[in-house]
């Protein structure tokens, strides 16, 4: 009898440690599982360094020869006019001029005085975004010569602003939004006591590169966010 009493004990004392080896093992795992997920901004406000300005105006008529040559004449005073504030001749595009004939278009009885109405585009694409800032003050002096701007048709005709340096700041911004992240996983682990371990997991957002504001298109606001999981150790 008393080698059956040695056995079961021999075996309660098994599952004792069995089961305390069990208990063990899976605090290590909960424990090592307790995670904390922080996001990290990094924004910056950095001038644009390329515009597109579109310089566009009409010209209505009946002879489509007068048109050309009328077109041809203010598309040689706005290259002059371009290029005598500044800009050189490969940072200035003239397009073939957009002639539609009224006439064939018109969809109504009215009466049309100028059968044709041409459209001419300028392009100015260029680096120097405060040059062409200046000059687009200057308009009134096209007035001046004859020669009217109009701000529809053509893409809504609307100046284009770009940031093109994104990866000069790339790493300096990533680098931020970590720092960031880890600042707020730091005081989490702070406040309750705990410690910061590894990361488990990161991943880093996509870069936006928007308008300030409606006001100051030629000023971009620059952010990314970097998603950070770290282990939070006892």
């Amino acid at each position: 009898m008393k080698h059956y009493y040695w056995e079961a004990a021999i075996i309660a004392l098994a599952i004792v440690v069995f089961g305390s080896f069990i208990q063990n093992s899976l605090a290590r795992f909960v424990n090592k599982e307790r995670v904390v997920t922080v996001k990290g901004l990094s924004e910056r406000e950095m001038p644009a360094d390329k515009v597109t300005w579109p310089l566009v105006f009409k010209e209505l008529g009946n002879d489509p020869a007068e048109i050309y040559r009328s077109i041809e004449r203010k598309n040689q005073v706005l290259v002059s006019f371009l290029q005598e504030q500044g800009l050189g001749t490969d940072e200035v595009m003239v397009n073939a001029p957009d002639i539609k004939d009224r006439f064939a278009d018109s969809w109504s009885q009215e009466q049309i005085t100028n059968r044709y109405v041409a459209t001419s585009v300028i392009i100015v694409t260029s680096n120097k975004v405060e040059l062409v800032r200046s000059i687009m003050q200057k308009q009134a002096q096209l007035m001046k010569m004859g020669i009217a701007l109009i701000t529809e048709d053509y893409g809504k005709n609307t100046v284009k602003y770009e940031f093109t340096r994104l990866n000069d700041i790339k790493p300096e911004m990533v680098e931020e939004s970590t720092k960031n992240a880890r600042a707020t996983a730091e005081k989490f682990a702070e406040d309750s006591d705990s410690e910061l371990g590894k990361i488990r997991r990161a991943t880093q957002g996509q870069f936006s590169i928007n308008d300030r504001d409606n006001n100051t298109p030629h000023i971009k606001n620059i952010r990314v966010v970097s998603t950070i999981e770290y282990y939070i150790n006892d």
